[in-house]
């Protein structure tokens, strides 16, 4: 008799995870971690059909064994976070004003450092910084661009001092 796979899966949408949890274990042949109820009927309907209409082919099965060996798995999806539930439905909309990082001086204004015989200059922007006729988003992707290397464009430039880095302050 052909299987009815509507049928089934209605039938297994009725059922507990627990039992789910059984059914898996009699058609996979060995037991489940997972407790995902969704997760569970998927595979069961899919293992079902496939028992009935005929599994995949050997070879599709080494090529999919090569594919897994290559690929970092996550045994657990990642969390997610359930910001519309947090809220409770409720929207405010409004204008959001970043405060102006006190640390810098105001827009216009040239930071300027020395830096191994050659003088180093960036004017403050609005959003950003200018060096050398380009627009950079932050005073550390300057400092990388001079010394060629990862420096803070705080300490770089001398904005902050090291001390008030270590202690968290900066």
């Amino acid at each position: 008799m052909p299987l009815n796979i509507e049928k089934e899966v209605a039938a297994l949408r009725r059922m507990t995870v627990g039992q789910l949890r059984d059914r898996y274990a009699e058609v996979h042949g060995e037991p489940t971690r997972s407790y995902h109820k969704q997760f569970l009927i998927r595979r069961i309907a899919w293992r079902l059909q496939a028992l009935e209409e005929g599994d995949l082919s050997e070879r599709a099965r080494r090529r999919a064994a090569e594919l897994a060996n290559d690929a970092d798995l996550r045994l657990r999806p990642p969390p997610r976070l359930r910001l519309a539930e947090a809220d409770h439905g409720h929207v405010v909309t409004g204008t959001l004003n970043i405060p102006h990082d006190q640390r810098l001086p105001i827009p216009g204004t040239m930071i300027t450092r020395d830096y191994r015989g050659r003088h180093i200059a960036v004017r403050v922007l609005e959003k950003g910084f200018e060096f050398e006729g380009e627009k950079y988003r932050s005073l550390t992707a300057i400092a990388k661009k001079v010394t060629g290397s990862h420096w803070s464009g705080w300490l770089f430039f001398g904005l902050t001092s090291l001390a008030n880095t270590k202690r968290g302050e900066a």
